[in-house]
C-alpha cells in the first residue's frame, strides 16, 4: 500500500486529500497517477505543467522516482515563483 497525501488546497475530484493504492510492483510517481485516473486528473495535468513538488518518503523526488509498498507520497502545488500553482493552464 502506497499513500498519496494532497498538500495545500489539492484534493481528489471527490474532494479527498489523502488516498491509500495498491502497489504490486515498483512503479514511478508518474505512473502511480495515471493509474488513478478520473480522481487525480487535475493533479496529473499540474505534473505535466511541472507545477508540482513531489516528495516520496519525506525526500524531494520527481514525477520518476520510482516507489514501492510502504512509500509516502506528497503532491504540493507551486507555480515556480513562489505562488500555489493550484489552477492548471487552460
Amino acid at each position: 500500500m502506497v499513500t498519496i497525501t494532497l498538500m495545500g488546497q489539492l484534493q481528489t475530484a471527490e474532494g479527498e486529500r489523502d488516498l491509500a493504492c495498491e502497489v504490486s510492483e515498483p512503479m514511478t510517481v508518474r505512473q502511480l497517477i495515471q493509474r488513478q485516473g478520473e480522481t487525480l486528473r487535475d493533479i496529473l495535468q499540474l505534473m505535466r505543467e511541472k507545477k508540482l513538488l513531489v516528495t516520496v518518503n519525506k525526500r524531494i523526488a520527481s514525477e520518476d522516482t520510482r516507489i514501492q509498498d510502504g512509500d509516502d507520497i506528497k503532491l504540493v502545488p507551486h507555480d515556480g515563483m513562489g505562488g500555489t500553482g493550484l489552477a492548471p493552464s487552460l
